[in-house]
């Protein structure tokens, strides 16, 4: 049996072979920073979001996908690529110039799907119609990832998320009607929340069908809201051991048909005042699978919870 649902395996049977994921960067903002559902942010966010990965973003798309396919091809021999629009909130912008980019994110033969991040409150029919359309036109695979963080409310307003969980499951049971993908991304280390949190958000995304998630744990990048916090000595973080037992709770919980992109993220050290217990993000992702397979532990295997199963606890 697998530890996890891995995102490399889950592609490889998908496309039938290795493919790789492109970042693609892009002139954008977020509605919770240009004042339409909050200002500053979230307390976390830098001025380049998510998207230290990404080319310069004055390139055009077709130029970012093309250089990054050359690059990786020579390199690894690749032939199958995912081009992923990772800063900021990607459907938060003309919807015009959506279709146009996603369209030229999708003709290109070597394209098997694209992967969108966008915040919970951008999700309207509009876009997700145009989602649809340039799926089956270009017959491409389309998967919505939706920054969630937390599944708390009151963790949500600490960090000036600018929206509720309601919103979430919201665009959720949306875009489950256009028939796309989701992922979710949650930091299972943000300060206000605990491992109790960890196991609810596991059982709520299993409730919902999610299809993927992806893990972080909380970068203090510099300059940020969160950033001046921490310098103050306003809130603690937990440690890497605590983190590692909080990550495989919540895989014990999780429905193990939920793929899992990553169990940790990475940053740029130079950028954040913290940043993974000063270990690289593979030596900790290490850690984990070896401390799940020391204890027997696996993605799902407390995942007793769904469809009425939950009821045999009181029989």
């Amino acid at each position: 049996m697998d530890i996890y649902n891995d995102f490399s395996s889950y592609l490889k049977n998908r496309y039938g072979e290795k493919v790789y994921k492109i970042p693609i960067g892009l002139q954008l903002t977020c509605p919770n920073r240009d004042g339409t559902c909050g200002t500053g942010g979230c307390t976390f966010c830098g001025e380049i979001g998510a998207s230290y990965e990404t080319r310069d973003k004055s390139y055009f798309i077709r130029q970012q996908i093309e250089d990054s396919i050359t690059h990786i091809s020579q390199k690894h021999k690749a032939n199958l690529f995912i081009p992923y629009f990772l800063n900021f909130s990607n459907t938060y912008m003309p919807l015009d110039i959506f279709r146009q980019y996603l369209i030229e994110a999708s003709d290109n033969k070597k394209v098997v799907a694209v992967y969108i991040a966008t915040r919970p409150d951008c999700i309207n029919d509009e876009y997700l119609s145009v989602m649809s359309e340039v799926k089956q036109k270009y017959n491409v695979d389309i998967c919505i990832e939706l920054g969630l963080q937390s599944i708390n409310h009151h963790t949500l307003k600490k960090i000036n998320r600018g929206h509720s969980m309601a919103e979430f499951i919201d665009a959720v049971m949306m875009i489950k009607q256009y028939h796309l993908e989701i992922c979710t991304h949650l930091i299972l280390n943000l300060p206000w929340d605990n491992d109790n949190d960890a196991v609810e958000s596991a059982r709520v995304l299993s409730a919902l069908r999610i299809d993927q998630v992806k893990l972080h744990s909380l970068f203090i990048v510099k300059g940020t809201p969160l950033a001046k916090s921490y310098e103050a000595g306003e809130f603690s973080i937990i440690t890497c051991d605590e983190y590692i037992n909080r990550v495989i709770l919540f895989l014990e919980n999780l429905s193990p048909d939920i793929v899992i992109q990553r169990i940790i993220g990475r940053a740029q050290k130079e950028n954040t005042l913290f940043s993974n217990w000063n270990e690289p993000f593979f030596v900790i992702r290490d850690k984990i699978l070896s401390k799940m397979k020391e204890k027997g532990s696996y993605q799902g295997k407390s995942c007793n919870y769904l469809s009425g199963k939950a009821l045999k606890n009181f029989i």
